[in-house]
């Protein structure tokens, strides 16, 4: 098996066997065993045989869904995410957060794969071993005081339309600059941004009783079917249908 520069990040976990399983691009002694974890980053080209059964889970994240973790989960800038390439290494929290990812998958448990998903990538990012950042200091992006009134500004305005121009404003940028240095800073752009942050508003206001239009209405989004288009391409499901496994 070959993996020719692959677009977005693997996450790889050894379920069952892996004994017969070796990089031939790399150590020829190391194999696979149940509990290890492989790491193949975005464009990274690797050789695989594979001479006997074995079970794996894989999570592909895409690099621009990586980076904005990271920048959302520790205030910090997306491009001192560095992922290292890992083959057969034990890793024990990221193991047991992804063997939960798939209990909760087999059991029709969505919420809870999501769940286990975010913690797997918070694990990583704080192991040393392998959630490393990069060591060299960074230019460009936006200064930290703009990040944080931008994405205070964000949050206090989810239920309006929120203009690129208000945003630029904040840092006193022209919409254009803005624009290149929040994608530098976040990993994606501020329309994307904010609709990753109104798809997560209104999953936490799925778990009330609002109807669904008046729930579209407070996280900004047009009509309900605007809602439902967003929240299906950022969740892979309906607004309804994530109500119902709360």
């Amino acid at each position: 098996m070959s993996y020719q520069r692959p677009n977005g990040h693997t996450f790889s976990l050894y379920l069952k066997g892996g004994a017969g399983t070796r990089r031939l691009d790399g150590s020829p002694t190391a194999r696979g065993r149940p509990g290890v974890l492989c790491i193949m980053p975005q464009e990274h080209s690797s050789e695989w045989e594979i001479t006997e059964f074995s079970q794996f889970v894989h999570l592909y994240i895409p690099d621009d869904q990586m980076r904005r973790m990271f920048a959302e989960t520790f205030d910090r800038d997306a491009r001192l995410v560095a992922l290292p390439e890992v083959t057969f290494a034990d890793a024990p929290a990221l193991a047991r957060t992804l063997w939960q990812m798939t209990k909760a998958m087999l059991a029709g448990g969505h919420l809870a794969a999501e769940e286990a998903m975010t913690q797997t990538i918070n694990d990583f990012f704080v192991d040393p071993r392998y959630g490393g950042m990069r060591p060299c200091a960074i230019s460009g992006g936006l200064a930290p005081h703009v990040r944080r009134r931008s994405l205070e500004y964000i949050e206090a305005h989810l239920g309006e339309a929120i203009r690129l121009e208000d945003l630029a404003t904040i840092g006193q940028l022209s919409a254009f600059h803005f624009q290149r240095m929040f994608r530098a800073s976040y990993g994606v752009s501020p329309h994307g941004w904010v609709a990753h942050r109104r798809v997560e508003r209104a999953k936490s206001m799925l778990g009330g009783t609002d109807p669904i239009a008046q729930i579209a209405s407070a996280c900004g989004f047009s009509s309900q079917s605007h809602m439902t288009r967003a929240f299906k391409l950022g969740t892979g499901t309906t607004p309804s249908a994530y109500r119902q496994r709360q």
